[in-house]
């Protein structure tokens, strides 16, 4: 910690407001450490009840806050012929997110979970994986999608903001425990 302090002092440490301006200038052009992210690097591919125990264990891993599934709800949502189903895998074939979304009587298309691996996320994964589920989705003739999302996922409610799903309502005390979540509404077009 003494180090990262000196190093800091020593790069930050200027006499002027110009002088101020150049470090951090510098520190702005120096090369990122992190080789820029390629989101083909992933695959999108079924989910399918033969990926239940990878499927349920990545899930236990994405919602640590008591609101992952079961791994019954898992093998349903999974064997029922009215699931749309994706997962995201590396080259290797490790699985590092999924979505589960079920086709319902009124031809809406509802989208149940969508998990990626901690690690992983902020790669664009979910995107893809959702615009996979909606071509799924369109191709059975939903005309509509649906999701609920916690009223306090900033970052989740970016991304179907970013996918075109509007808030329509607030739904207070909709997660176990206690917190609120936002059902959300996308038109597919036609």
């Amino acid at each position: 910690m003494a180090v990262l302090k000196k190093i800091r002092s020593r790069l930050f440490s200027v006499d002027s407001e110009d002088d101020q301006c150049e470090a951090i200038n510098r520190t702005e052009k120096r090369p990122a450490l992190v080789a820029p992210f390629n989101p083909s690097y992933f695959d999108v591919r079924p989910l399918t009840v033969a990926h239940l125990d990878e499927c349920w264990q990545l899930d236990q891993r994405c919602f640590v806050d008591g609101e992952a599934y079961s791994r019954d709800t898992f093998e349903y949502l999974l064997t029922a012929p009215e699931s749309v189903s994706y997962r995201a895998v590396t080259p290797e074939g490790a699985m590092v997110g999924f979505v589960v979304g079920l086709v319902e009587p009124d031809r809406t298309g509802h989208i149940t979970t969508v998990g990626v691996a901690p690690e992983y996320r902020r790669r664009r994964i979910a995107h893809k994986m959702m615009g996979k589920t909606e071509e799924a989705f369109h191709r059975r003739g939903v005309q509509t999608l649906r999701l609920e999302v916690r009223s306090t996922n900033a970052g989740a409610q970016a991304l179907y903001a970013n996918l075109g799903f509007v808030v329509t309502q607030r739904l207070p005390r909709y997660y176990s425990n206690g917190g609120d979540g936002l059902l959300m509404i996308k038109a597919l077009e036609q």
